[in-house]
C-alpha cells in the first residue's frame, strides 16, 4: 500500500507540474493571439496571402498533378485543396477555443488531430512547430516584453535547447526513415504518457473542485531551495540576472541554464510543441529566475526553438505542410480570443471537467492508434481489421469529445457577447465618468 501511495504521489506531482506548464502556454498564446490580431493584422494578412493564392490556383494545376510525389513512403499530397485548408482552420480553432476557456495549452490537441485524419506523425509535429514559429515570430519580434530578456541566459538556455532540438529532430528523422509506421507509434507513445499523466490529473483536480475540496494555495517562492541549491554551486562561467528584484543580484553557472535548454528542445522537436509550457516551471521553480525575466526569456527561446527546429529539422526535409500551418494558425487565433470571453460566462468547475475529458479524448486516440501501427511495424499479432477498427473508435471518441465541447463554447459565445459588450460599454462609461 505505502508503494502505491508513493507511486499516486508522484503521478499526481508529475500531472500538477504538467498542468502548471499548460497554464504558462496558455497564457503565452492568449497574450499573443491579441498582440497579432489587434495590433498586427496586416502582417497576419500578408503572410496568409501566398496562400490563399495557392488556393486560387488550385483549380487550374491540380487536375495535372498526381495524388502524391514521391516513392512509397509519400507522406503528403503533391499540392494544397480547399479542404485541407479549411480543415485545418477547423483544427486550429478547436485547439484555440480550448486554449482560452481553459486558460491552458490546447495544443495537445493539433498533432493528435492531424495524426487522426491521416497525416504522418513526423509531418504532424514539423507542421504544428512551424505553426507556433509563425506565431511566435508574428507576436513578439517587437514585443514590449522582449525588454525582460536577461541576455546571457537567453544565449546559453538557447545553445542548450537547439542542441536538444538538433538530436530531437535527428531521432524522429531516424525512426521514420526505419518505419513510418514505428515513427506514428512512437510519437502517439509520447502523447500517450504525457496526455495520460495530465488527464488524470486533471479529471482527480476536477473531482475534488467538484467536491468542494479544491483550495488556493500559497504563491511559491520564486527561489526554492532546490534553485538556492543550484545558485550556491561555484562553478564558472556565471550569469547574472535579477538585479531590479534582490540588490546585486543573483547569481547561477550557465550548465543548469544548458541542460534545462536542451531538455525543453528535445521535447519541443519530438512531441511538435512550442517548449513554453516547459520553460516556465523549470526557470522559475528550477532555476530561481524571477517571472518577469522568465516571460521574456520564454517568448525568446519560444522564436529561437520552433523555429530552428521546425525550418532545420523538418521543412528542409520536407515535413512541414505550408497550408495546413498557415491554417492552424488563423483558427487559433481566433479561437483563443473567444473562449477568453467564454470564460466570463461558465463556472470554473464546468470548464475543469471538459478539459479533462478533452485531455483524456487525446490520450484515448492516440492510445487506440498504437494497436494498428506496432502491428504494421511486426512487434504485435493482430488482424487489421481489428486494429482498423480499434483506430477508428479512438478517433470518433476523440473528436466527439472535442468537438462537442467547441461547439458548447461557441454556443455560449454567440449567447452571452451581447452581454460581454454591454458589461465593457458600462466598464468604460464608468472609467470616464470617474476621469472627470
Amino acid at each position: 500500500m505505502s508503494t502505491f501511495k508513493r507511486l499516486w504521489g508522484s503521478l499526481h506531482a508529475a500531472g500538477e507540474c504538467l498542468h502548471a506548464m499548460a497554464q504558462a502556454q496558455g497564457r503565452f498564446e492568449l497574450e499573443l493571439s491579441r498582440e497579432i490580431l489587434y495590433r498586427r493584422w496586416k502582417l497576419l494578412v500578408l503572410v496568409l496571402f501566398p496562400v490563399l493564392l495557392g488556393l486560387g490556383m488550385e483549380a487550374a494545376v491540380a487536375a495535372g498533378l498526381p495524388d502524391h510525389l514521391g516513392g512509397h513512403k509519400a507522406y503528403m499530397p503533391s499540392h494544397a485543396t480547399t479542404q485541407m485548408f479549411f480543415g485545418s482552420i477547423l483544427v486550429g480553432l478547436m485547439a484555440g477555443l480550448i486554449t482560452g476557456v481553459i486558460g491552458a495549452g490546447g495544443g495537445y490537441v493539433l498533432t493528435p488531430a492531424l495524426m487522426s485524419i491521416g497525416v504522418k506523425g513526423i509531418m504532424a509535429v514539423g507542421t504544428d512547430q512551424f505553426h507556433l514559429f509563425a506565431k511566435a515570430i508574428m507576436g513578439t519580434v517587437l514585443h514590449r516584453k522582449m525588454g525582460n530578456v536577461n541576455v546571457w541566459i537567453a544565449v546559453w538556455f538557447v545553445l542548450g535547447s537547439v542542441t536538444g532540438a538538433s538530436l530531437g529532430g535527428m531521432v524522429n528523422r531516424s525512426i521514420y526513415q526505419k518505419s513510418p509506421a514505428l515513427s506514428d507509434a512512437f510519437i502517439s507513445a509520447v502523447y500517450v504518457f504525457m496526455l495520460g499523466i495530465l488527464g488524470f490529473y486533471a479529471l482527480a483536480d476536477w473531482i475534488r473542485m467538484s467536491r468542494g475540496a479544491a483550495k488556493g494555495k500559497p504563491s511559491t517562492e520564486a527561489t526554492t531551495r532546490f534553485a538556492k541549491w543550484l545558485q550556491s554551486l561555484p562553478l564558472k562561467p556565471r550569469v547574472r540576472f535579477d538585479e531590479h528584484i534582490v540588490p546585486g543580484g543573483r547569481s547561477i553557472a550557465v550548465y543548469p541554464i544548458i541542460i534545462c535548454g536542451f531538455i525543453v528542445g528535445f521535447v519541443a522537436a519530438i512531441m511538435g510543441v512550442g517548449g513554453g509550457f516547459l520553460t516556465f516551471p523549470m526557470m522559475v521553480y528550477g532555476l530561481g529566475v524571477s517571472t518577469f525575466t522568465t516571460v521574456g526569456t520564454d517568448i525568446l527561446q519560444i522564436i529561437f526553438t520552433t523555429g530552428y527546429s521546425s525550418i532545420v529539422q523538418y521543412a528542409i526535409y520536407g515535413y512541414v505542410f505550408y497550408t495546413v500551418a498557415m491554417g492552424m494558425l488563423l483558427g487559433s487565433l481566433v479561437g483563443v480570443q473567444m473562449g477568453a470571453l467564454v470564460t466570463k460566462m461558465v463556472k470554473g468547475v464546468t470548464i475543469r471537467a471538459f478539459y479533462a475529458l478533452t485531455i483524456l479524448a487525446g490520450f484515448v486516440n492516440r492510445l487506440c492508434a498504437l494497436p494498428g501501427k506496432l502491428n504494421e511495424v511486426g512487434w504485435i499479432s493482430m488482424s487489421k481489421s481489428a486494429a482498423a477498427a480499434i483506430n477508428v473508435g479512438g478517433t470518433i471518441v476523440f473528436f466527439a469529445l472535442v468537438g462537442i465541447f467547441s461547439l458548447w463554447i461557441l454556443g455560449v459565445f454567440v449567447k452571452g457577447a451581447g452581454k460581454i459588450r454591454e458589461a465593457e460599454r458600462a466598464a468604460l462609461a464608468g472609467q470616464a465618468g470617474a476621469g472627470r
